[in-house]
């Protein structure tokens, strides 16, 4: 299952702009005037669409008074041009620069979209430790909690990262995506039945979750399910073509039909 893919996706303008325009509250009025809607969503939209240009569009904004949402959307420019380590870096200073008045929810939240730069680093380490201050701030958030499993999960600590799932469920029940990376945890410590249940949970949720329907094709495949484990892997591709847990569903298809073959041997 690709691990990293559960990550928060940080870049879209509405969450992003959400957060940001929390630090809006009266302490801060004389800096809101930069809060526009239209400009962040303009700002983060090139960032995404095309990081290079989005990238001088925000330090021309910065110099014209952006302020901390222009370097904010200068981070997630970097991020999609691939300097990961370079806006995580950018990220935390923004973070730990933020003035006292700044509610300690919206510090969490910049230092644990750091801490996915990180991750998207191949540093696990360093965004554990990010997010381990995250969430000193915002202990009860279930996506840092999910984010901080992630890093947990990519150093092989599964009791760890389920630790963190089961304290993210608690505080949102209801999230196929975390039913669907606990499941996945569960399987790497080969509690296979718990993991089935997950899955089963997740799917309930969204019947159409790719990483739910993948991860269930796994633990099927495990149990000596293969005819289910090829069902909920051709419902994904079917359902999610081109999308990275499709792709991983043909390469788990491919090895299953080796298996296959190699019981039934020659003819």
């Amino acid at each position: 299952m690709g691990i990293r893919s559960t990550a928060r996706a940080f870049l879209s303008a509405p969450v992003l702009l959400g957060i940001l325009i929390a630090v809006s509250a009266p302490a801060r009025a004389q800096q809101n005037d930069f809060l526009s809607n239209r400009e962040y969503q303009i700002c983060l939209s090139l960032a995404v669409r095309n990081p290079e240009e989005g990238f001088e569009h925000s330090l021309r904004w910065h110099d014209a008074g952006g302020g901390e949402a222009a370097l904010h959307c200068s981070a997630i420019a970097l991020i999609n041009l691939g300097h990961y380590e370079e806006a995580a870096k950018r990220l935390e200073t923004l973070a730990l620069g933020m003035t006292e008045e700044t509610p300690p929810n919206v510090v969490a939240e910049i230092l644990a979209h750091a801490a996915i730069a990180w991750q998207q680093a191949d540093n696990p380490d360093k965004a554990l430790e990010v997010q381990n201050s995250a969430l000193e701030l915002s202990p009860n958030n279930p996506d840092i909690l999910t984010d901080r499993a992630v890093s947990y999960f990519s150093r092989a600590e599964y009791w760890e990262a389920i630790d963190d799932l089961n304290q993210a469920l608690f505080l949102a029940p209801g999230s196929a995506p975390i039913h669907a990376l606990r499941a996945s945890a569960y399987r790497y410590v080969d509690a296979l039945d718990l993991a089935m249940e997950d899955a089963n949970r997740a799917l309930k949720l969204e019947p159409d979750n790719p990483e739910a329907l993948l991860e269930r094709g796994i633990i099927h495949r495990l149990q000596g399910n293969a005819v289910g484990a090829r069902q909920d892997w051709l419902t994904l591709i079917r359902l999610h073509e081109g999308r990275p847990a499709a792709e991983d569903a043909k390469r788990n298809l491919e090895m299953l039909d080796v298996q296959v073959d190699d019981v039934a041997g020659p003819e």
